[in-house]
This record gives C-alpha cells, structure tokens and sequence, in this order.
C-alpha cells in the first residue's frame, strides 16, 4: 500500500500489545503507527464520509469525528503448531521512502514486539502476505556498516510464488521508489538464503499444522491471508484483502491500488461470505482499534462484531 504526498506526522499507537485468544494459542498485535487520516480517502475511494457516515457501527473506533476511514500499521505474532510466527512486518525504520509518513521512521516497533515475548531473535517464521512496502519493512534493519541484514536471522520468510514472480516479471521496468523498497527490504532476505515461495493456488496450502495460506488474490496477484487454527478456536488474518471494515458493509469498494479490482472484490465477498456466522476471528491488518471481531451478514453486505 503506498500514499502520495503530502501527508502529516503518523500518530502514535498505544505502547502496551493487545492480544485475542484464539484456541489455545494467544494472538498479539504489535502496533507500528496510526496511519494519517489522509490515506482513507486516497486508498478508498469511493469510501465518501456521506458512505461511511451511513454505516452507524463504524463509529467511533472505525472512523474520526467527520467520518474518514481510520486506518493502522502494526503486525500480528502468536505460537503454532511449535513456531513462532509473525504474519508482515510494517514499514520499518530509517528505509527512504517517498511517502513523507513512512520516511525514516524511528518507532519503537521492535521493543513491542520483544514486550510482547518475541524477540526478534526467537522468531521462526515471518509470513508475508504479499510484497508492498508497509508489509515488508521490519524484515530487515540497519547493521553497523550501514547495510540492511534480516532482522529475524532465525526465521524463515514465507510468501506465494505467484507473488514473488509478479514483481520479479516487473524488476525492469518497476519504479525507483519500489525497487528501493526490494534493494533494503526484500532482496536482503532473499541474498541471506532466508526467503521461501510457496504455491497456493486454488485452496488452503498448509505452512505448518495449525496454519493455512489462504489465496486471496486482487489486490496483488499473489495476495494470500493466513488462516490460524488451534483448539477450540480459528482466526484469518486478512492482509490488504480487506483495508477497512467499512468494506465489510460495502465488499465493492475497492482499493486505489488493486491489481485487479473485480477480482479483489470477488475475494473479499468470498473470504467474509465464508467467515459470516461463524466463530471466526477476522483480524484486519490495517483496523484500527479494536482490530479483531467476528463477521455476520447484515443487509447486502456484512458486519464487523468487535472481540474483546
């Protein structure tokens, strides 16, 4: 997801993790930073505060006092199936960006993600549900020399083929500003011999026992959301399948940034389809607070129930 100038200073998120339980596995999210009120409007267009304004459970936590989209940066980790896992890694700090919100970042990202009882150091895997610049960030950091080496040197890094050969189909002819985001962010990873691609393709692909790839496609060709199931509970993370809940009540709004927007709503429709009614967690990548709840069907489109 990338946003034009100009943009304000981010806001800070709450300092302490917020976590669900799920099961018998414990799902923290670790908060990078609020996004500014600006990029609703820019990366949903058709988002108008008259629509939002008409969705009556979006306030106050989905959206501010005039109606614009709320909309957050922060990642997701818990323990399956004997890993350790973290599902994207945010924005990251010090990286050139040219969205003025995102450049240079100095956020204590990292000491939430160590207060919330992993370390960068204990982290077995990192899932990537696709490869746009505030997913990718923290999977690299600054060394001595200057040089940017993975941040979690113990982890494997996960993300769909289709995926991985869509930009690497694009390597010529990318823009400088992503193929600054691939030089500190990505290919870092790929030189350490820490980067997996995975197929998924028509159905659930297994990563490791509890935890499912979902593909979700349309917003990127490769997108996928991960499914999480322990006993006695299952969560899907949704990646930018879904940005913001107001696209549970209307799944055509689509992103200013999809790939493929009929496709991304087609998805969208089918992933909460299939969550609607059931015990589900449904934990939206970029929800503000309180990011997690359960779908139900309401009218044409869908509900966002709030978890505590």
């Amino acid at each position: 997801m990338l946003r034009p100038d100009p943009a304000p200073e981010p806001s800070p998120q709450p300092a302490a993790p917020t976590s669900w339980q799920v099961g018998d596995v414990r799902v923290h999210r670790v908060d990078e930073i609020a996004l500014p009120p600006e990029t609703g409007a820019w990366l949903l267009p058709a988002a108008t505060r008259d629509v939002v304004s008409e969705v009556p459970w979006l306030r106050p936590d989905f959206t501010t006092a005039d109606h614009a989209p709320r909309l957050a940066s922060h990642t997701f980790a818990f323990e399956a199936g004997g890993k350790r896992v973290l599902v994207d890694t945010g924005i990251g700090n010090g990286k050139t960006r040219a969205n003025p919100a995102w450049h240079q970042l100095d956020t204590g990202y990292l000491r939430r993600l160590t207060a919330a009882g992993f370390p960068p150091e204990s982290v077995d895997l990192v899932v990537l549900t696709h490869l746009h610049t505030d997913h990718v960030g923290w999977n690299t950091r600054r060394a001595e020399d200057g040089s940017w080496v993975p941040t979690f040197p113990n982890a494997r890094y996960v993300t769909s083929r289709t995926e991985w050969d869509h930009w690497a189909g694009q390597a010529a002819t990318m823009e400088e500003s992503r193929r600054q985001m691939f030089r500190d962010s990505v290919d870092p990873i790929r030189d350490a011999g820490l980067l997996d691609l995975v197929d998924v393709h028509d159905g659930p692909a297994p990563l490791a026992p509890g935890l499912r790839l979902l593909p979700t496609p349309g917003h990127t060709p490769g997108h996928i959301a991960v499914e999480l199931r322990a006993a006695g509970g299952a969560a899907v993370i949704t990646g930018d399948c879904v940005h913001h809940p107001v696209q549970l009540a209307h799944p055509g709004i689509t992103s200013c940034v999809d790939t493929d927007p009929a496709q991304a709503v087609r998805t969208r429709r089918g992933l909460l389809a299939s969550l609607a009614g059931a015990e589900t967690l449904l934990l939206g990548t970029h929800f503000p607070p309180p990011t997690a709840g359960r779908v139900t069907a309401e009218g044409d489109g869908f509900r966002l129930v709030p978890a505590s």
